[in-house]
C-alpha cells in the first residue's frame, strides 16, 4: 500500500511537467484522466483508513481533513479549467499548490511530516536574520539610487540605469546569488572605476556574510528541532 501511494502522489506531482504551460505538454485530456486516477486512488485510501479507524479518530486527525479538502478543491479546479477549455476562456491550473499536502499528510508520510514540522518550527529563528538582509538590501539600494540615479547612465541595452528603486531591490537581490555579476556593476564602473567598491562592499556583507548566517541560523535550528523530536519519538 505505501508503494502504491507513493507511486501516485509522485504521479501526481509530476503532472507540472506535462500541463499547461509544460516542458513537454500533453493534451489535456491525458493529464485530466491521470489526475482523476491518482485522486480516485488518494480517495479509495482514506476510505480503507477510515475503516480501520475508530470514526471519531478519523475525524479529529487534521491530516485526513485536509486529504479531503485538498481532494475537493483538485477536482472543483479540474472542473472549471475544463469548463472554461470548452468556451477558449484562458485560465490556470491554480489548484497545482495544493498537490504538496498529499505527500505530507498521508500516514506513510510520517518521516516527511517530522522534516516539514522542524521547518515550520525554524521559520521563527530564521525571520529576524531575514529581516536584517532585507534591511541592509534596501539600505543599498537606497544608497545605488542616491549614487548612480543622477547620473544618466544606461545599460549596455541602453536601458535608464538604476533609476527605478524596486528594480534596483530586484537587481540587487539577483546579485546576492551572484548571478548578475559583474554585468549589473558595468555601467558604474565604465563611469568610474572607484565605484566598483560599492558592489564589492555589497557582496562581502550580503553574500559572504548574511548568507552564511542565514545558512548557519537554518542548520543549527533545524538540527535542534528535529533532535529533540526524535527525542520525543524515542520516549513514546
Amino acid at each position: 500500500i505505501r508503494t502504491v501511494t507513493y507511486f501516485f502522489i509522485f504521479l501526481n506531482l509530476s503532472l507540472a511537467v506535462f500541463e499547461e504551460p509544460a516542458v513537454y505538454p500533453l493534451p489535456f485530456l491525458v493529464t485530466s484522466l491521470v489526475e482523476v486516477l491518482c485522486l480516485l486512488v488518494f480517495f479509495g485510501r482514506l476510505t480503507h483508513f477510515a475503516k480501520v479507524t475508530l470514526r471519531n479518530v478519523f475525524w479529529k486527525d487534521t491530516k485526513n481533513i485536509c486529504i479531503m479538502v485538498a481532494i475537493l478543491l483538485s477536482l472543483t479546479d479540474l472542473a472549471i479549467y475544463g469548463v472554461l477549455r470548452i468556451y477558449n476562456v484562458s485560465s490556470i491550473r491554480w489548484s497545482r499548490i495544493v498537490r504538496p499536502i498529499f505527500l505530507i499528510n498521508f500516514a506513510e508520510s510520517r518521516q516527511i511530516r517530522r522534516a516539514f514540522r522542524s521547518i515550520r518550527n525554524t521559520l521563527p529563528e530564521i525571520t529576524y536574520v531575514f529581516l536584517l538582509f532585507m534591511f541592509s538590501l534596501l539600505m543599498f539600494s537606497l544608497m545605488a539610487l542616491k549614487l548612480f540615479g543622477e547620473r544618466n547612465l544606461q545599460t549596455a541595452e541602453g536601458l535608464p540605469y538604476f533609476k527605478n528603486y524596486l528594480e534596483i531591490v530586484f537587481d540587487l537581490y539577483v546579485l546576492v546569488t551572484t548571478a548578475n555579476s559583474p554585468d549589473v556593476m558595468m555601467p558604474a564602473f565604465d563611469f568610474s572605476s572607484w565605484y566598483a567598491l560599492f558592489f564589492i562592499a555589497f557582496v562581502i556583507v550580503n553574500t559572504y556574510i548574511f548568507m552564511s548566517l542565514f545558512l548557519a541560523v537554518v542548520y543549527n535550528n533545524y538540527k535542534k528541532h528535529l533532535k529533540v523530536m526524535f527525542g520525543e519519538v524515542n520516549c513514546d
